[in-house]
């Protein structure tokens, strides 16, 4: 059989309303929240050059120029000046959405050109038709690359924005003021309307950008939210099925960031997030992540749909409250135990287990609910498809600090014994809060995996360990892999004939309520669910 290019493009089911979208092109949120605050700054902007300007007629000019600015140019300064300012509060403070405040900034765009208007009629008897030019065409240029709006609505309030220059004129000459004649008037202020016209292209311009971030924004049947975490090699991002409204967090692999020095290189490496959300799909542990979906973009990028955790991993439990009791981390224990037995009774070896790739997560009404991550290094016997971990050297898949003798000393059969020796140095880290070997390089910790016999965890902690829990922790760290528990279901019958009488999902409960507070309130609705505290699942 060929074999599949993960790089080929999957056909997409069109989420509900998307036609819809697409015919009125509505911007994506994130963009439309941008373009709203660009308009705070116009408008806080707007305020200052009117603040110029009255200096300017009431200080400055008097006193160098001569000239005096009448009443009427005053109160338009200064109304202008507060109806700056209140737009700039309204776009900061009010609680409407980001469409309204975009209709309200074409109202603003209007009312400054109206102002404007009204001041440049005063100077039509001494102006010069062949260098002039209304600032009006500045006010519509700057609104429609700021305002979010459709190409429609700008041209409409562009129009009329020009049009306030013609109507102020024709007000003065009610009023008895020397005017342009009509033919005059329309040459005075031709370039309003023609700017009008061009105003019309940067919406359109913000159109077709919203629809393409959009599209990349889609993956399969699932909408991309906020972005989790960023890595050297993928992104973590937020997301939600559209269907569904299912919480989950999306794994984005894109080729620009594989670093890849050829086109063969990037495929090997996107294999590998291929061959993750396949081994990790097939697993049935309820303390295995779940994987909902994966695929790859038009683009190449390749993407793997998990389940949303709430939690932290153990890297940054111990990091944030120290070492774990004895009870509590043989509690935890146990259940990495059961997922990674259900992977070996598989044939599948995870070959990087360490506490980032461990979740400790509140799961419904459960607390200290266990989850193991990244089957990404993960050997498969017997399969030739899966065998290979793309064009890394075996000798360097994994992490050194919880990297087994073996795989260091590049022997070609690693099995299920060097994920027993890492979840060995996981239960050392958790009780002690230290690796097993400390070193200054790398290569120096590799060589103490290698040679040097382990301290027993309880004499690195001042927190009582029993004998048998030390005992369990230097079988699974013994140098000779036939010395050790021989796969992760022997360890687990092991853990569970340790005494764990202290802890159980009450204590949890009572730990969670006291040091994560945040984690442990209602469970709502999806819609209504808070996003603190709810960690990516992993990031490279």
């Amino acid at each position: 059989m060929a074999e599949k290019n993960i790089l080929e493009p999957r056909l997409r089911t069109p989420a509900p309303g998307a036609s819809e979208q697409r015919i009125t092109g509505r911007l994506p949120d994130e963009l439309l929240d941008e373009h709203v605050r660009r308009f705070g700054v116009f408008t806080a902007v707007a305020a200052g050059l009117w603040m110029f300007a009255l200096v300017m007629d009431t200080l400055v000019t008097p006193h160098t120029v001569g000239t005096t600015a009448s009443r009427e140019s005053v109160a338009i300064e200064i109304v202008a000046i507060l109806a700056s300012l209140s737009a700039c509060y309204y776009v900061r403070y009010a609680g409407h959405c980001a469409q309204t405040k975009s209709d309200a900034g074409l109202w603003f765009m209007l009312l400054n050109a109206m102002a404007v208007a009204l001041i440049d009629t005063r100077n039509l008897p001494n102006i010069n038709l062949s260098d002039h030019l209304s600032w009006n065409t500045i006010v519509i240029l700057v609104t429609s690359m700021i305002m979010p709006t459709t190409p429609a609505k700008m041209f409409a309030a562009s129009m009329a924005a020009a049009s306030t220059d013609p109507l102020a004129v024709w007000i003065a000459h009610l009023r008895g003021a020397a005017v342009p004649s009509p033919l005059n008037t329309l040459v005075l202020f031709l370039p309003s309307y023609a700017c009008a016209v061009v105003a019309t292209v940067p919406p359109y311009a913000m159109r077709r950008m919203g629809r393409r971030l959009r599209e990349a924004q889609e993956l399969g049947s699932y909408q991309l939210g906020e972005r989790l975490g960023r890595g050297g090699m993928g992104e973590v991002w937020r997301a939600k099925h559209r269907l569904l409204a299912r919480p989950a967090a999306i794994k984005v692999v894109r080729p620009e960031m594989l670093g890849a020095g050829t086109d063969a290189e990037a495929k090997a490496t996107l294999r590998r997030f291929e061959r993750e959300a396949q081994a990790t799909a097939a697993l049935s542990s309820p303390h295995t992540i779940r994987v909902f979906d994966f695929g790859a973009t038009r683009e190449g990028a390749f993407y793997y749909v998990m389940e949303l955790l709430s939690g932290r991993d153990l890297d940054t439990l111990v990091r944030e409250f120290g070492p774990i009791p004895a009870d509590r981390a043989l509690y935890l224990l146990r259940q990495v135990c059961h997922s990674l037995a259900d992977a070996h009774a598989r044939g599948m070896v995870h070959r990087d287990i360490k506490p980032a790739n461990i979740y400790v997560c509140r799961m419904g009404l459960d607390y200290d609910f266990v989850k193991v991550l990244d089957f990404g290094l993960v050997k498969v016997s017997g399969s030739s498809s899966l065998q290979q971990t793309s064009t890394i050297d075996p000798t360097t898949s994994g992490t050194p600090a919880f990297m087994a003798p073996e795989i260091i000393l590049g022997e070609r059969d690693i099995d299920r014994r060097a994920d027993v020796y890492a979840l060995g140095c996981v239960a050392y880290y958790l009780l002690t809060g230290e690796l097993v070997f400390e070193a200054d390089t790398p290569m120096k910790m590799l060589l103490h995996h290698v040679q040097t016999p382990p301290i027993p965890p309880s004499q690195r902690t001042e927190l009582p360990i029993s004998k048998e829990l030390d005992e369990l922790v230097l079988a699974c760290l013994e140098k000779d892999p036939n010395r050790r528990p021989q796969d992760a279901g022997q360890l687990f019958r092991m853990a569970h004939r340790c005494s764990c009488e202290g802890w159980d999902g009450e204590a949890a409960k009572r730990w969670w309520e006291t040091h994560l507070l945040e984690l442990t309130g209602p469970l709502t609705l999806i819609e209504d669910a808070p996003e603190s505290g709810t960690i990516p699942a992993t990031i490279y």
